[in-house]
């Protein structure tokens, strides 16, 4: 995976450079002391992870991850616990307090790893309703059928599939990743922890919408999208 690194300092930044240093499957791209630094690297270079420290000169690291677009994988690196929430909130892999136990570190990179993986090497979601993918749950690959689909929820590390057929399909996987390969066709994220199946919705409140019997809240940060789709339908 590569890597970049910020922290504003230099002993944080590289205690920080020798523990990615010791897992082979992590390259460093780039060691940043600035968030400029960062935003400049982020045009021109594939980041899969970065390490984000959180209180610096201007800008801070939440400030700067919440004004990326399409951020990549986050691993939140500071000394102040009571930002804990607002890293979650903007689903960061891990959270880490200094000083950090290096099996910490590595158990925060390990879960960075299995999204990456999970991104990478499993088969992309075709767009076809007509289709379905297979997905690791239960110690087994479990088909599922893309137009049963009724709603999927996610739970930190994993997500919870929800079909017609009323037997949900648990497995290890960020929201985000199932978002990316079902695509804008058929399927909308209307919440941090919900994704629907737009042909299932039953009926829309002004906070929230029922799908296959459900009662789903509309987060605020999706909640135009969502409405502007609606206008598009209404007579």
């Amino acid at each position: 995976m590569n890597c970049l690194l910020l922290d504003d300092e230099k002993p944080a930044l590289d205690l920080l450079e020798d523990n990615v240093r010791q897992l082979p499957y992590l390259n460093i791209v780039a060691s940043c002391r600035k968030p400029a630094e960062v935003m400049e690297i982020l045009k021109t270079q594939q980041i899969d992870l970065m390490f984000l420290d959180i209180q610096m000169p201007g800008i801070n690291g939440l400030e700067l991850l919440r004004a990326l677009e399409h951020p990549p994988m986050v691993i939140m690196v500071t000394a102040y616990g009571e930002h804990a929430l607002d890293g979650f909130d903007l689903d960061v892999v891990d959270y880490l307090i200094k000083p950090v136990p290096f099996p910490r570190f590595l158990k925060a990179v390990q879960k960075a790893h299995v999204l990456y993986q999970s991104k990478h090497v499993q088969k992309k979601l075709v767009l076809d309703e007509n289709d379905h993918f297979f997905v690791n749950a239960n110690y087994a690959l479990v088909k599922v059928k893309v137009q049963e689909i009724t709603f999927i929820e996610g739970m930190k590390d994993y997500v919870r599939i929800n079909n017609t057929d009323g037997k949900p399909v648990t497995t290890r996987m960020g929201l985000k990743i199932v978002e990316e390969r079902l695509g804008s066709g058929n399927f909308m994220r209307v919440h941090r922890s919900f994704i629907i199946a737009l042909n299932k919705i039953e009926s829309i409140q002004k906070s929230q919408i029922t799908v296959a019997g459900v009662d789903i809240p509309i987060g605020e940060a999706y909640r135009q999208q969502f409405q502007d789709y609606i206008a598009q339908l209404n007579f």
